[in-house]
């Protein structure tokens, strides 16, 4: 059996969106920026895109930009704030500990540049509070950033209620909604959000394609120069296939996320109460406040890697963190910042799923990782030190 449970990492590209590629690649595939009447048939496709995307999102289509993907969007709207925040005299921004890469780089570059970076505590749930946002901001505060949903360990952040507490302060408020949009309800207008990023290859659309939105008023700076595409703040011929094929998968993922949630939020549960009877395994992130789709897990006395090899060749696709980073040696970030130390970090495990997984899988998923886990441990010097005494257990 073959099992993919790789989703936060990117998902299969849904019967729609392909479907709604396809016309965009040998029927209408001149430029939308020509003023032929095939340009002009792209160019409406692309503008029917960009009001379907905003009806989905709750804002107006104005208000959306299309982008590669969730980094180039987060880079944007960070430093499109850090610049309007910069011209105020406001150079401190708030974020938190365990965010993507493409926010904590782009934050690190603006560091060198003078502005002051407050990284909040998640705690061992992985939850940033909105008095904790509230109390970090100051006068001179351009922004705050915080995730919708952690991509490592699923947890789900108040974003209602921190972009209420930025609205009644006057900061604005960016959310990386990358893991969120498809798979939680978004209105960016009742939850007081200000930008949102996201990335169509985490709702079964294509890869290398994703939307900015940011309110109306908003002055974007530009990341790529060139033409005057995406009203002047996104150079470069829009990919109209592949905004299609998102838009298609978008909406589809939205219409279904009731149904899709109620049935994968229960696997989530089964798979997370089957790993849980690994002795020595704990659960990363609050158990209920959680994607429906994401299960992590740290097992004391292995490495990861050797654990991912050994479930691949059991037919299982799963991952021990952000695929982003998954070249790095170094423990996951976001386990640090839940306070794991770098050994149990070291030996973590994502299992994200979809609506497409089957009962069948999760008892194989939870089988095969029982398996390795207790396979990796029999041959581990640092198993035999903790199981013999010489050490003492930290997972207990």
């Amino acid at each position: 059996m073959r099992v993919y449970a790789d989703n936060a990492a990117t998902t299969k590209m849904s019967a729609a969106a392909i479907s709604a590629m396809l016309p965009y690649m040998d029927k209408i595939y001149a430029n939308p920026s020509s003023l032929h009447s095939l340009g002009q048939e792209a160019k409406e496709a692309l503008e029917n895109a960009r009001e379907r995307v905003a009806k989905v999102l709750g804002c107006e289509a104005r208000e959306i930009i299309f982008t590669s993907g969730g980094s180039e969007a987060d880079n944007q709207a960070i430093i499109s704030a850090a610049r309007i925040g910069e011209r105020k005299g406001r150079k401190h921004i708030v974020s938190t500990a365990f965010e993507h890469h493409a926010v904590l780089h782009t934050l690190d570059k603006l560091k060198k540049e003078g502005f002051e970076i407050t990284l909040l505590d998640v705690g061992e749930k992985g939850i940033v509070t909105p008095q904790q946002v509230s109390d970090a901001i100051r006068e001179d505060t351009a922004l705050v950033t915080v995730m919708y949903a952690n991509n490592e360990i699923g947890t789900i952040q108040p974003v209602e209620e921190i972009g209420k507490v930025c609205r009644e302060r006057g900061v604005l408020f960016h959310t990386d909604a990358v893991q969120a949009a498809g798979h939680l309800h978004i209105d960016v207008k009742k939850q007081n959000i200000d930008m949102l990023s996201l990335s169509g290859h985490k709702f079964h659309g294509p890869k290398g394609v994703g939307v900015l939105y940011a309110k109306k008023g908003i002055a974007l700076t530009n990341i790529i120069e060139g033409g005057a595409q995406e009203k002047g703040k996104r150079a470069g011929t829009e990919n109209i296939p592949a905004i299609m094929g998102m838009t298609a998968a978008l909406e589809e993922a939205v219409k279904n996320i009731d149904t899709n949630a109620e049935k994968v939020s229960a696997m989530r549960d089964r798979l997370i109460d089957g790993l849980s009877r690994i002795p020595h395994s704990i659960l990363n992130g609050d158990r209920e406040n959680r994607l429906p789709n994401n299960v992590n897990f740290c097992f004391e006395g292995i490495e990861g890697e050797a654990m991912l090899l050994l479930l691949d060749d059991m037919g299982v696709c799963a991952s021990s963190g952000s695929a982003c980073t998954s070249g790095s040696l170094d423990p996951s970030h976001v386990l640090l910042a839940i306070g794991r130390p770098h050994e149990i970090a070291h030996g973590s495990l994502r299992l994200s799923l979809c609506e497409e997984n089957t009962e069948e899988e999760i008892e194989y998923i939870i089988n095969a990782v029982t398996q390795v886990i207790f396979r990796l441990r029999s041959m581990s010097p640092v198993w035999r030190d903790l199981t013999e005494g010489r050490q003492q257990f930290v997972i207990r």
